[in-house]
């Protein structure tokens, strides 16, 4: 079996005393993801201590473990299990020799992250690497950057922050050759005075730049100059993306596609490209851009990248579609309820508006918005009528002034919670409608997508 990691390999990057010798193909601090030859990482948090869970890992096949307490099963003892896991992210990116892209952004960077991952594995297939999911946080960055194998060509790294300093902590850990700011938008405005205060904190992505390092920045932006000022410190060259014709990487042309994604010819510095987004929306064509920029940018293959471009399925909660069974018939559903802020509200509506049949959207609250959380909630009577929509469902107590602004104009529920939303739902759906499910993820809206997809008479 192909191994990432020795004992003494973990021991000589934290620094701690190994007991046991082990060898280990993969790396998780969730006992729940734990495999056969994983490391476990018994990280103490303030809920819980992986410690004790040391021995569901070792009974689902851990290899070992490091830890900070006594183990009976074979380990590496540390004195801090989370600097240890930083650390061994940090070994990881040390000894390779792969072109590393840092992605960021208010809206769009798991998306793009992911398709990013696609183009350049296309041409490199097996020897490009990802974080998965969504971790892209203080513990799920340097996870993602342990279970980077040494022979990676490319990896994509995606990096998230809710306050100020906590990307320029990660980008150290990263350290890209290329750092995308995908788009800068209301969220988690609740930490922040303003949105040039969220672009001054994703711009700190740049500090990590290596030396002869690619910022790649949004310039249909009103934050693009702000940014470029951020990158220009460390990036040897930045390159802009966007629908502008001053963008380094843009549009020429774009058509929708009768499989509703889009066809696109794109300028991508001195050359032309042509390629399909199989996703549908404005907002997929935008990060196609970024990723042909970022492609461009490592020396990858921009043919094979539109073709992966092409053939990008949605991801669960970001863009998933299915046919629900409906009282006999069927309904569209577009998953979208892994997140939500203000931009990506209004551009999931659009894409819900283009499709055909009766609209219904499942709307939950938006999270961490801070003192303009009414505001942001009312302004979504704009896009959900420009969207068409005819039937709404709203959860959370957050929506009561979006409930305030469709008085009159659109059916709608309020509801309190996700469960009280799904004993309601089979009264609103009716074969053939499109559905919307999207909000933050805290409201529990998968709960709605899992009893879709199961069948709701």
């Amino acid at each position: 079996m192909e191994y990432l990691w020795t004992s003494a390999d973990i021991a000589a990057a934290t620094r701690g005393h190994a007991a046991g010798t082990f060898v280990a193909s993969g790396v998780a601090f969730d006992s729940r993801e734990v495999g056969p030859g994983d490391l476990f990482v018994a990280l103490r948090g303030e809920a819980t201590d992986g410690h004790r869970f040391l021995d569901q890992a070792f009974a689902q096949g851990a290899a070992g473990a490091i830890v900070s307490a006594d183990s009976a099963g074979p380990h590496v003892r540390v004195d801090d299990t989370f600097a240890a896991l930083e650390d061994l992210g940090r070994a990881a990116r040390a000894r390779t020799d792969a072109k590393v892209i840092g992605v960021t952004g208010s809206v769009g960077k798991t998306s793009t992250k992911e398709a990013l991952f696609a183009a350049l594995d296309r041409g490199s297939p097996g020897s490009t690497h990802r974080s998965v999911k969504s971790y892209n946080n203080h513990t799920g960055v340097p996870l993602s950057l342990a279970r980077m194998p040494a022979s990676t060509r490319f990896g994509v790294l995606e990096m998230g922050m809710n306050h100020p300093g906590e990307l320029a902590h990660l980008t150290t850990l990263v350290r890209p050759h290329v750092a995308i700011v995908t788009a800068i938008a209301p969220a988690h405005t609740e930490f922040f005075p303003d949105e040039s205060a969220i672009a001054d904190a994703k711009g700190e992505i740049f500090r990590g730049l290596e030396p002869g390092g690619v910022a790649i920045v949004p310039y249909d932006s009103p934050h693009r100059d702000r940014l470029i000022a951020a990158a220009t410190p460390y990036a040897a060259r930045i390159v802009t993306f966007g629908t502008s014709r001053e963008a380094d990487v843009r549009p020429l042309e774009t058509m929708p596609v009768r499989t509703g994604g889009t066809f696109v010819s794109a300028k991508v510095g001195e050359r032309e490209l042509s390629f399909t987004v199989g996703q549908p929306g404005a907002h997929w064509v935008s990060n196609s851009l970024a990723v042909l920029a970022a492609v461009d940018a490592v020396g990858g293959d921009l043919g094979l990248a539109g073709l992966a471009l092409a053939d990008l399925g949605g991801l669960p909660g970001r863009g998933a579609r299915f046919l629900a069974s409906i009282k006999q018939g069927k309904a569209l559903v577009i998953d979208e309820s892994y997140n939500a802020n203000p931009a990506s509200m209004a551009a999931t509506l659009s894409v819900l508006g283009a499709e055909p049949g009766r609209h219904v959207a499942v709307l939950g609250e938006m999270r961490e918005l801070g003192a303009g959380s009414p505001s942001y909630h009312a302004d979504l009577a704009e896009p959900l009528a420009a969207a068409r929509v005819e039937a709404a469902l709203l959860v959370g107590e957050a929506m009561t002034p979006l409930a305030q602004a469709l008085e009159g104009r659109i059916d709608f529920v309020h509801v309190p919670t996700a469960a009280a939303a799904l004993e309601v739902l089979p009264g609103i759906l009716a074969p053939g409608d499109a559905v919307l499910v999207k909000g933050s993820n805290g409201v529990g809206l998968s709960r709605i997508v899992a009893a879709l997809a199961g069948g709701m008479a």
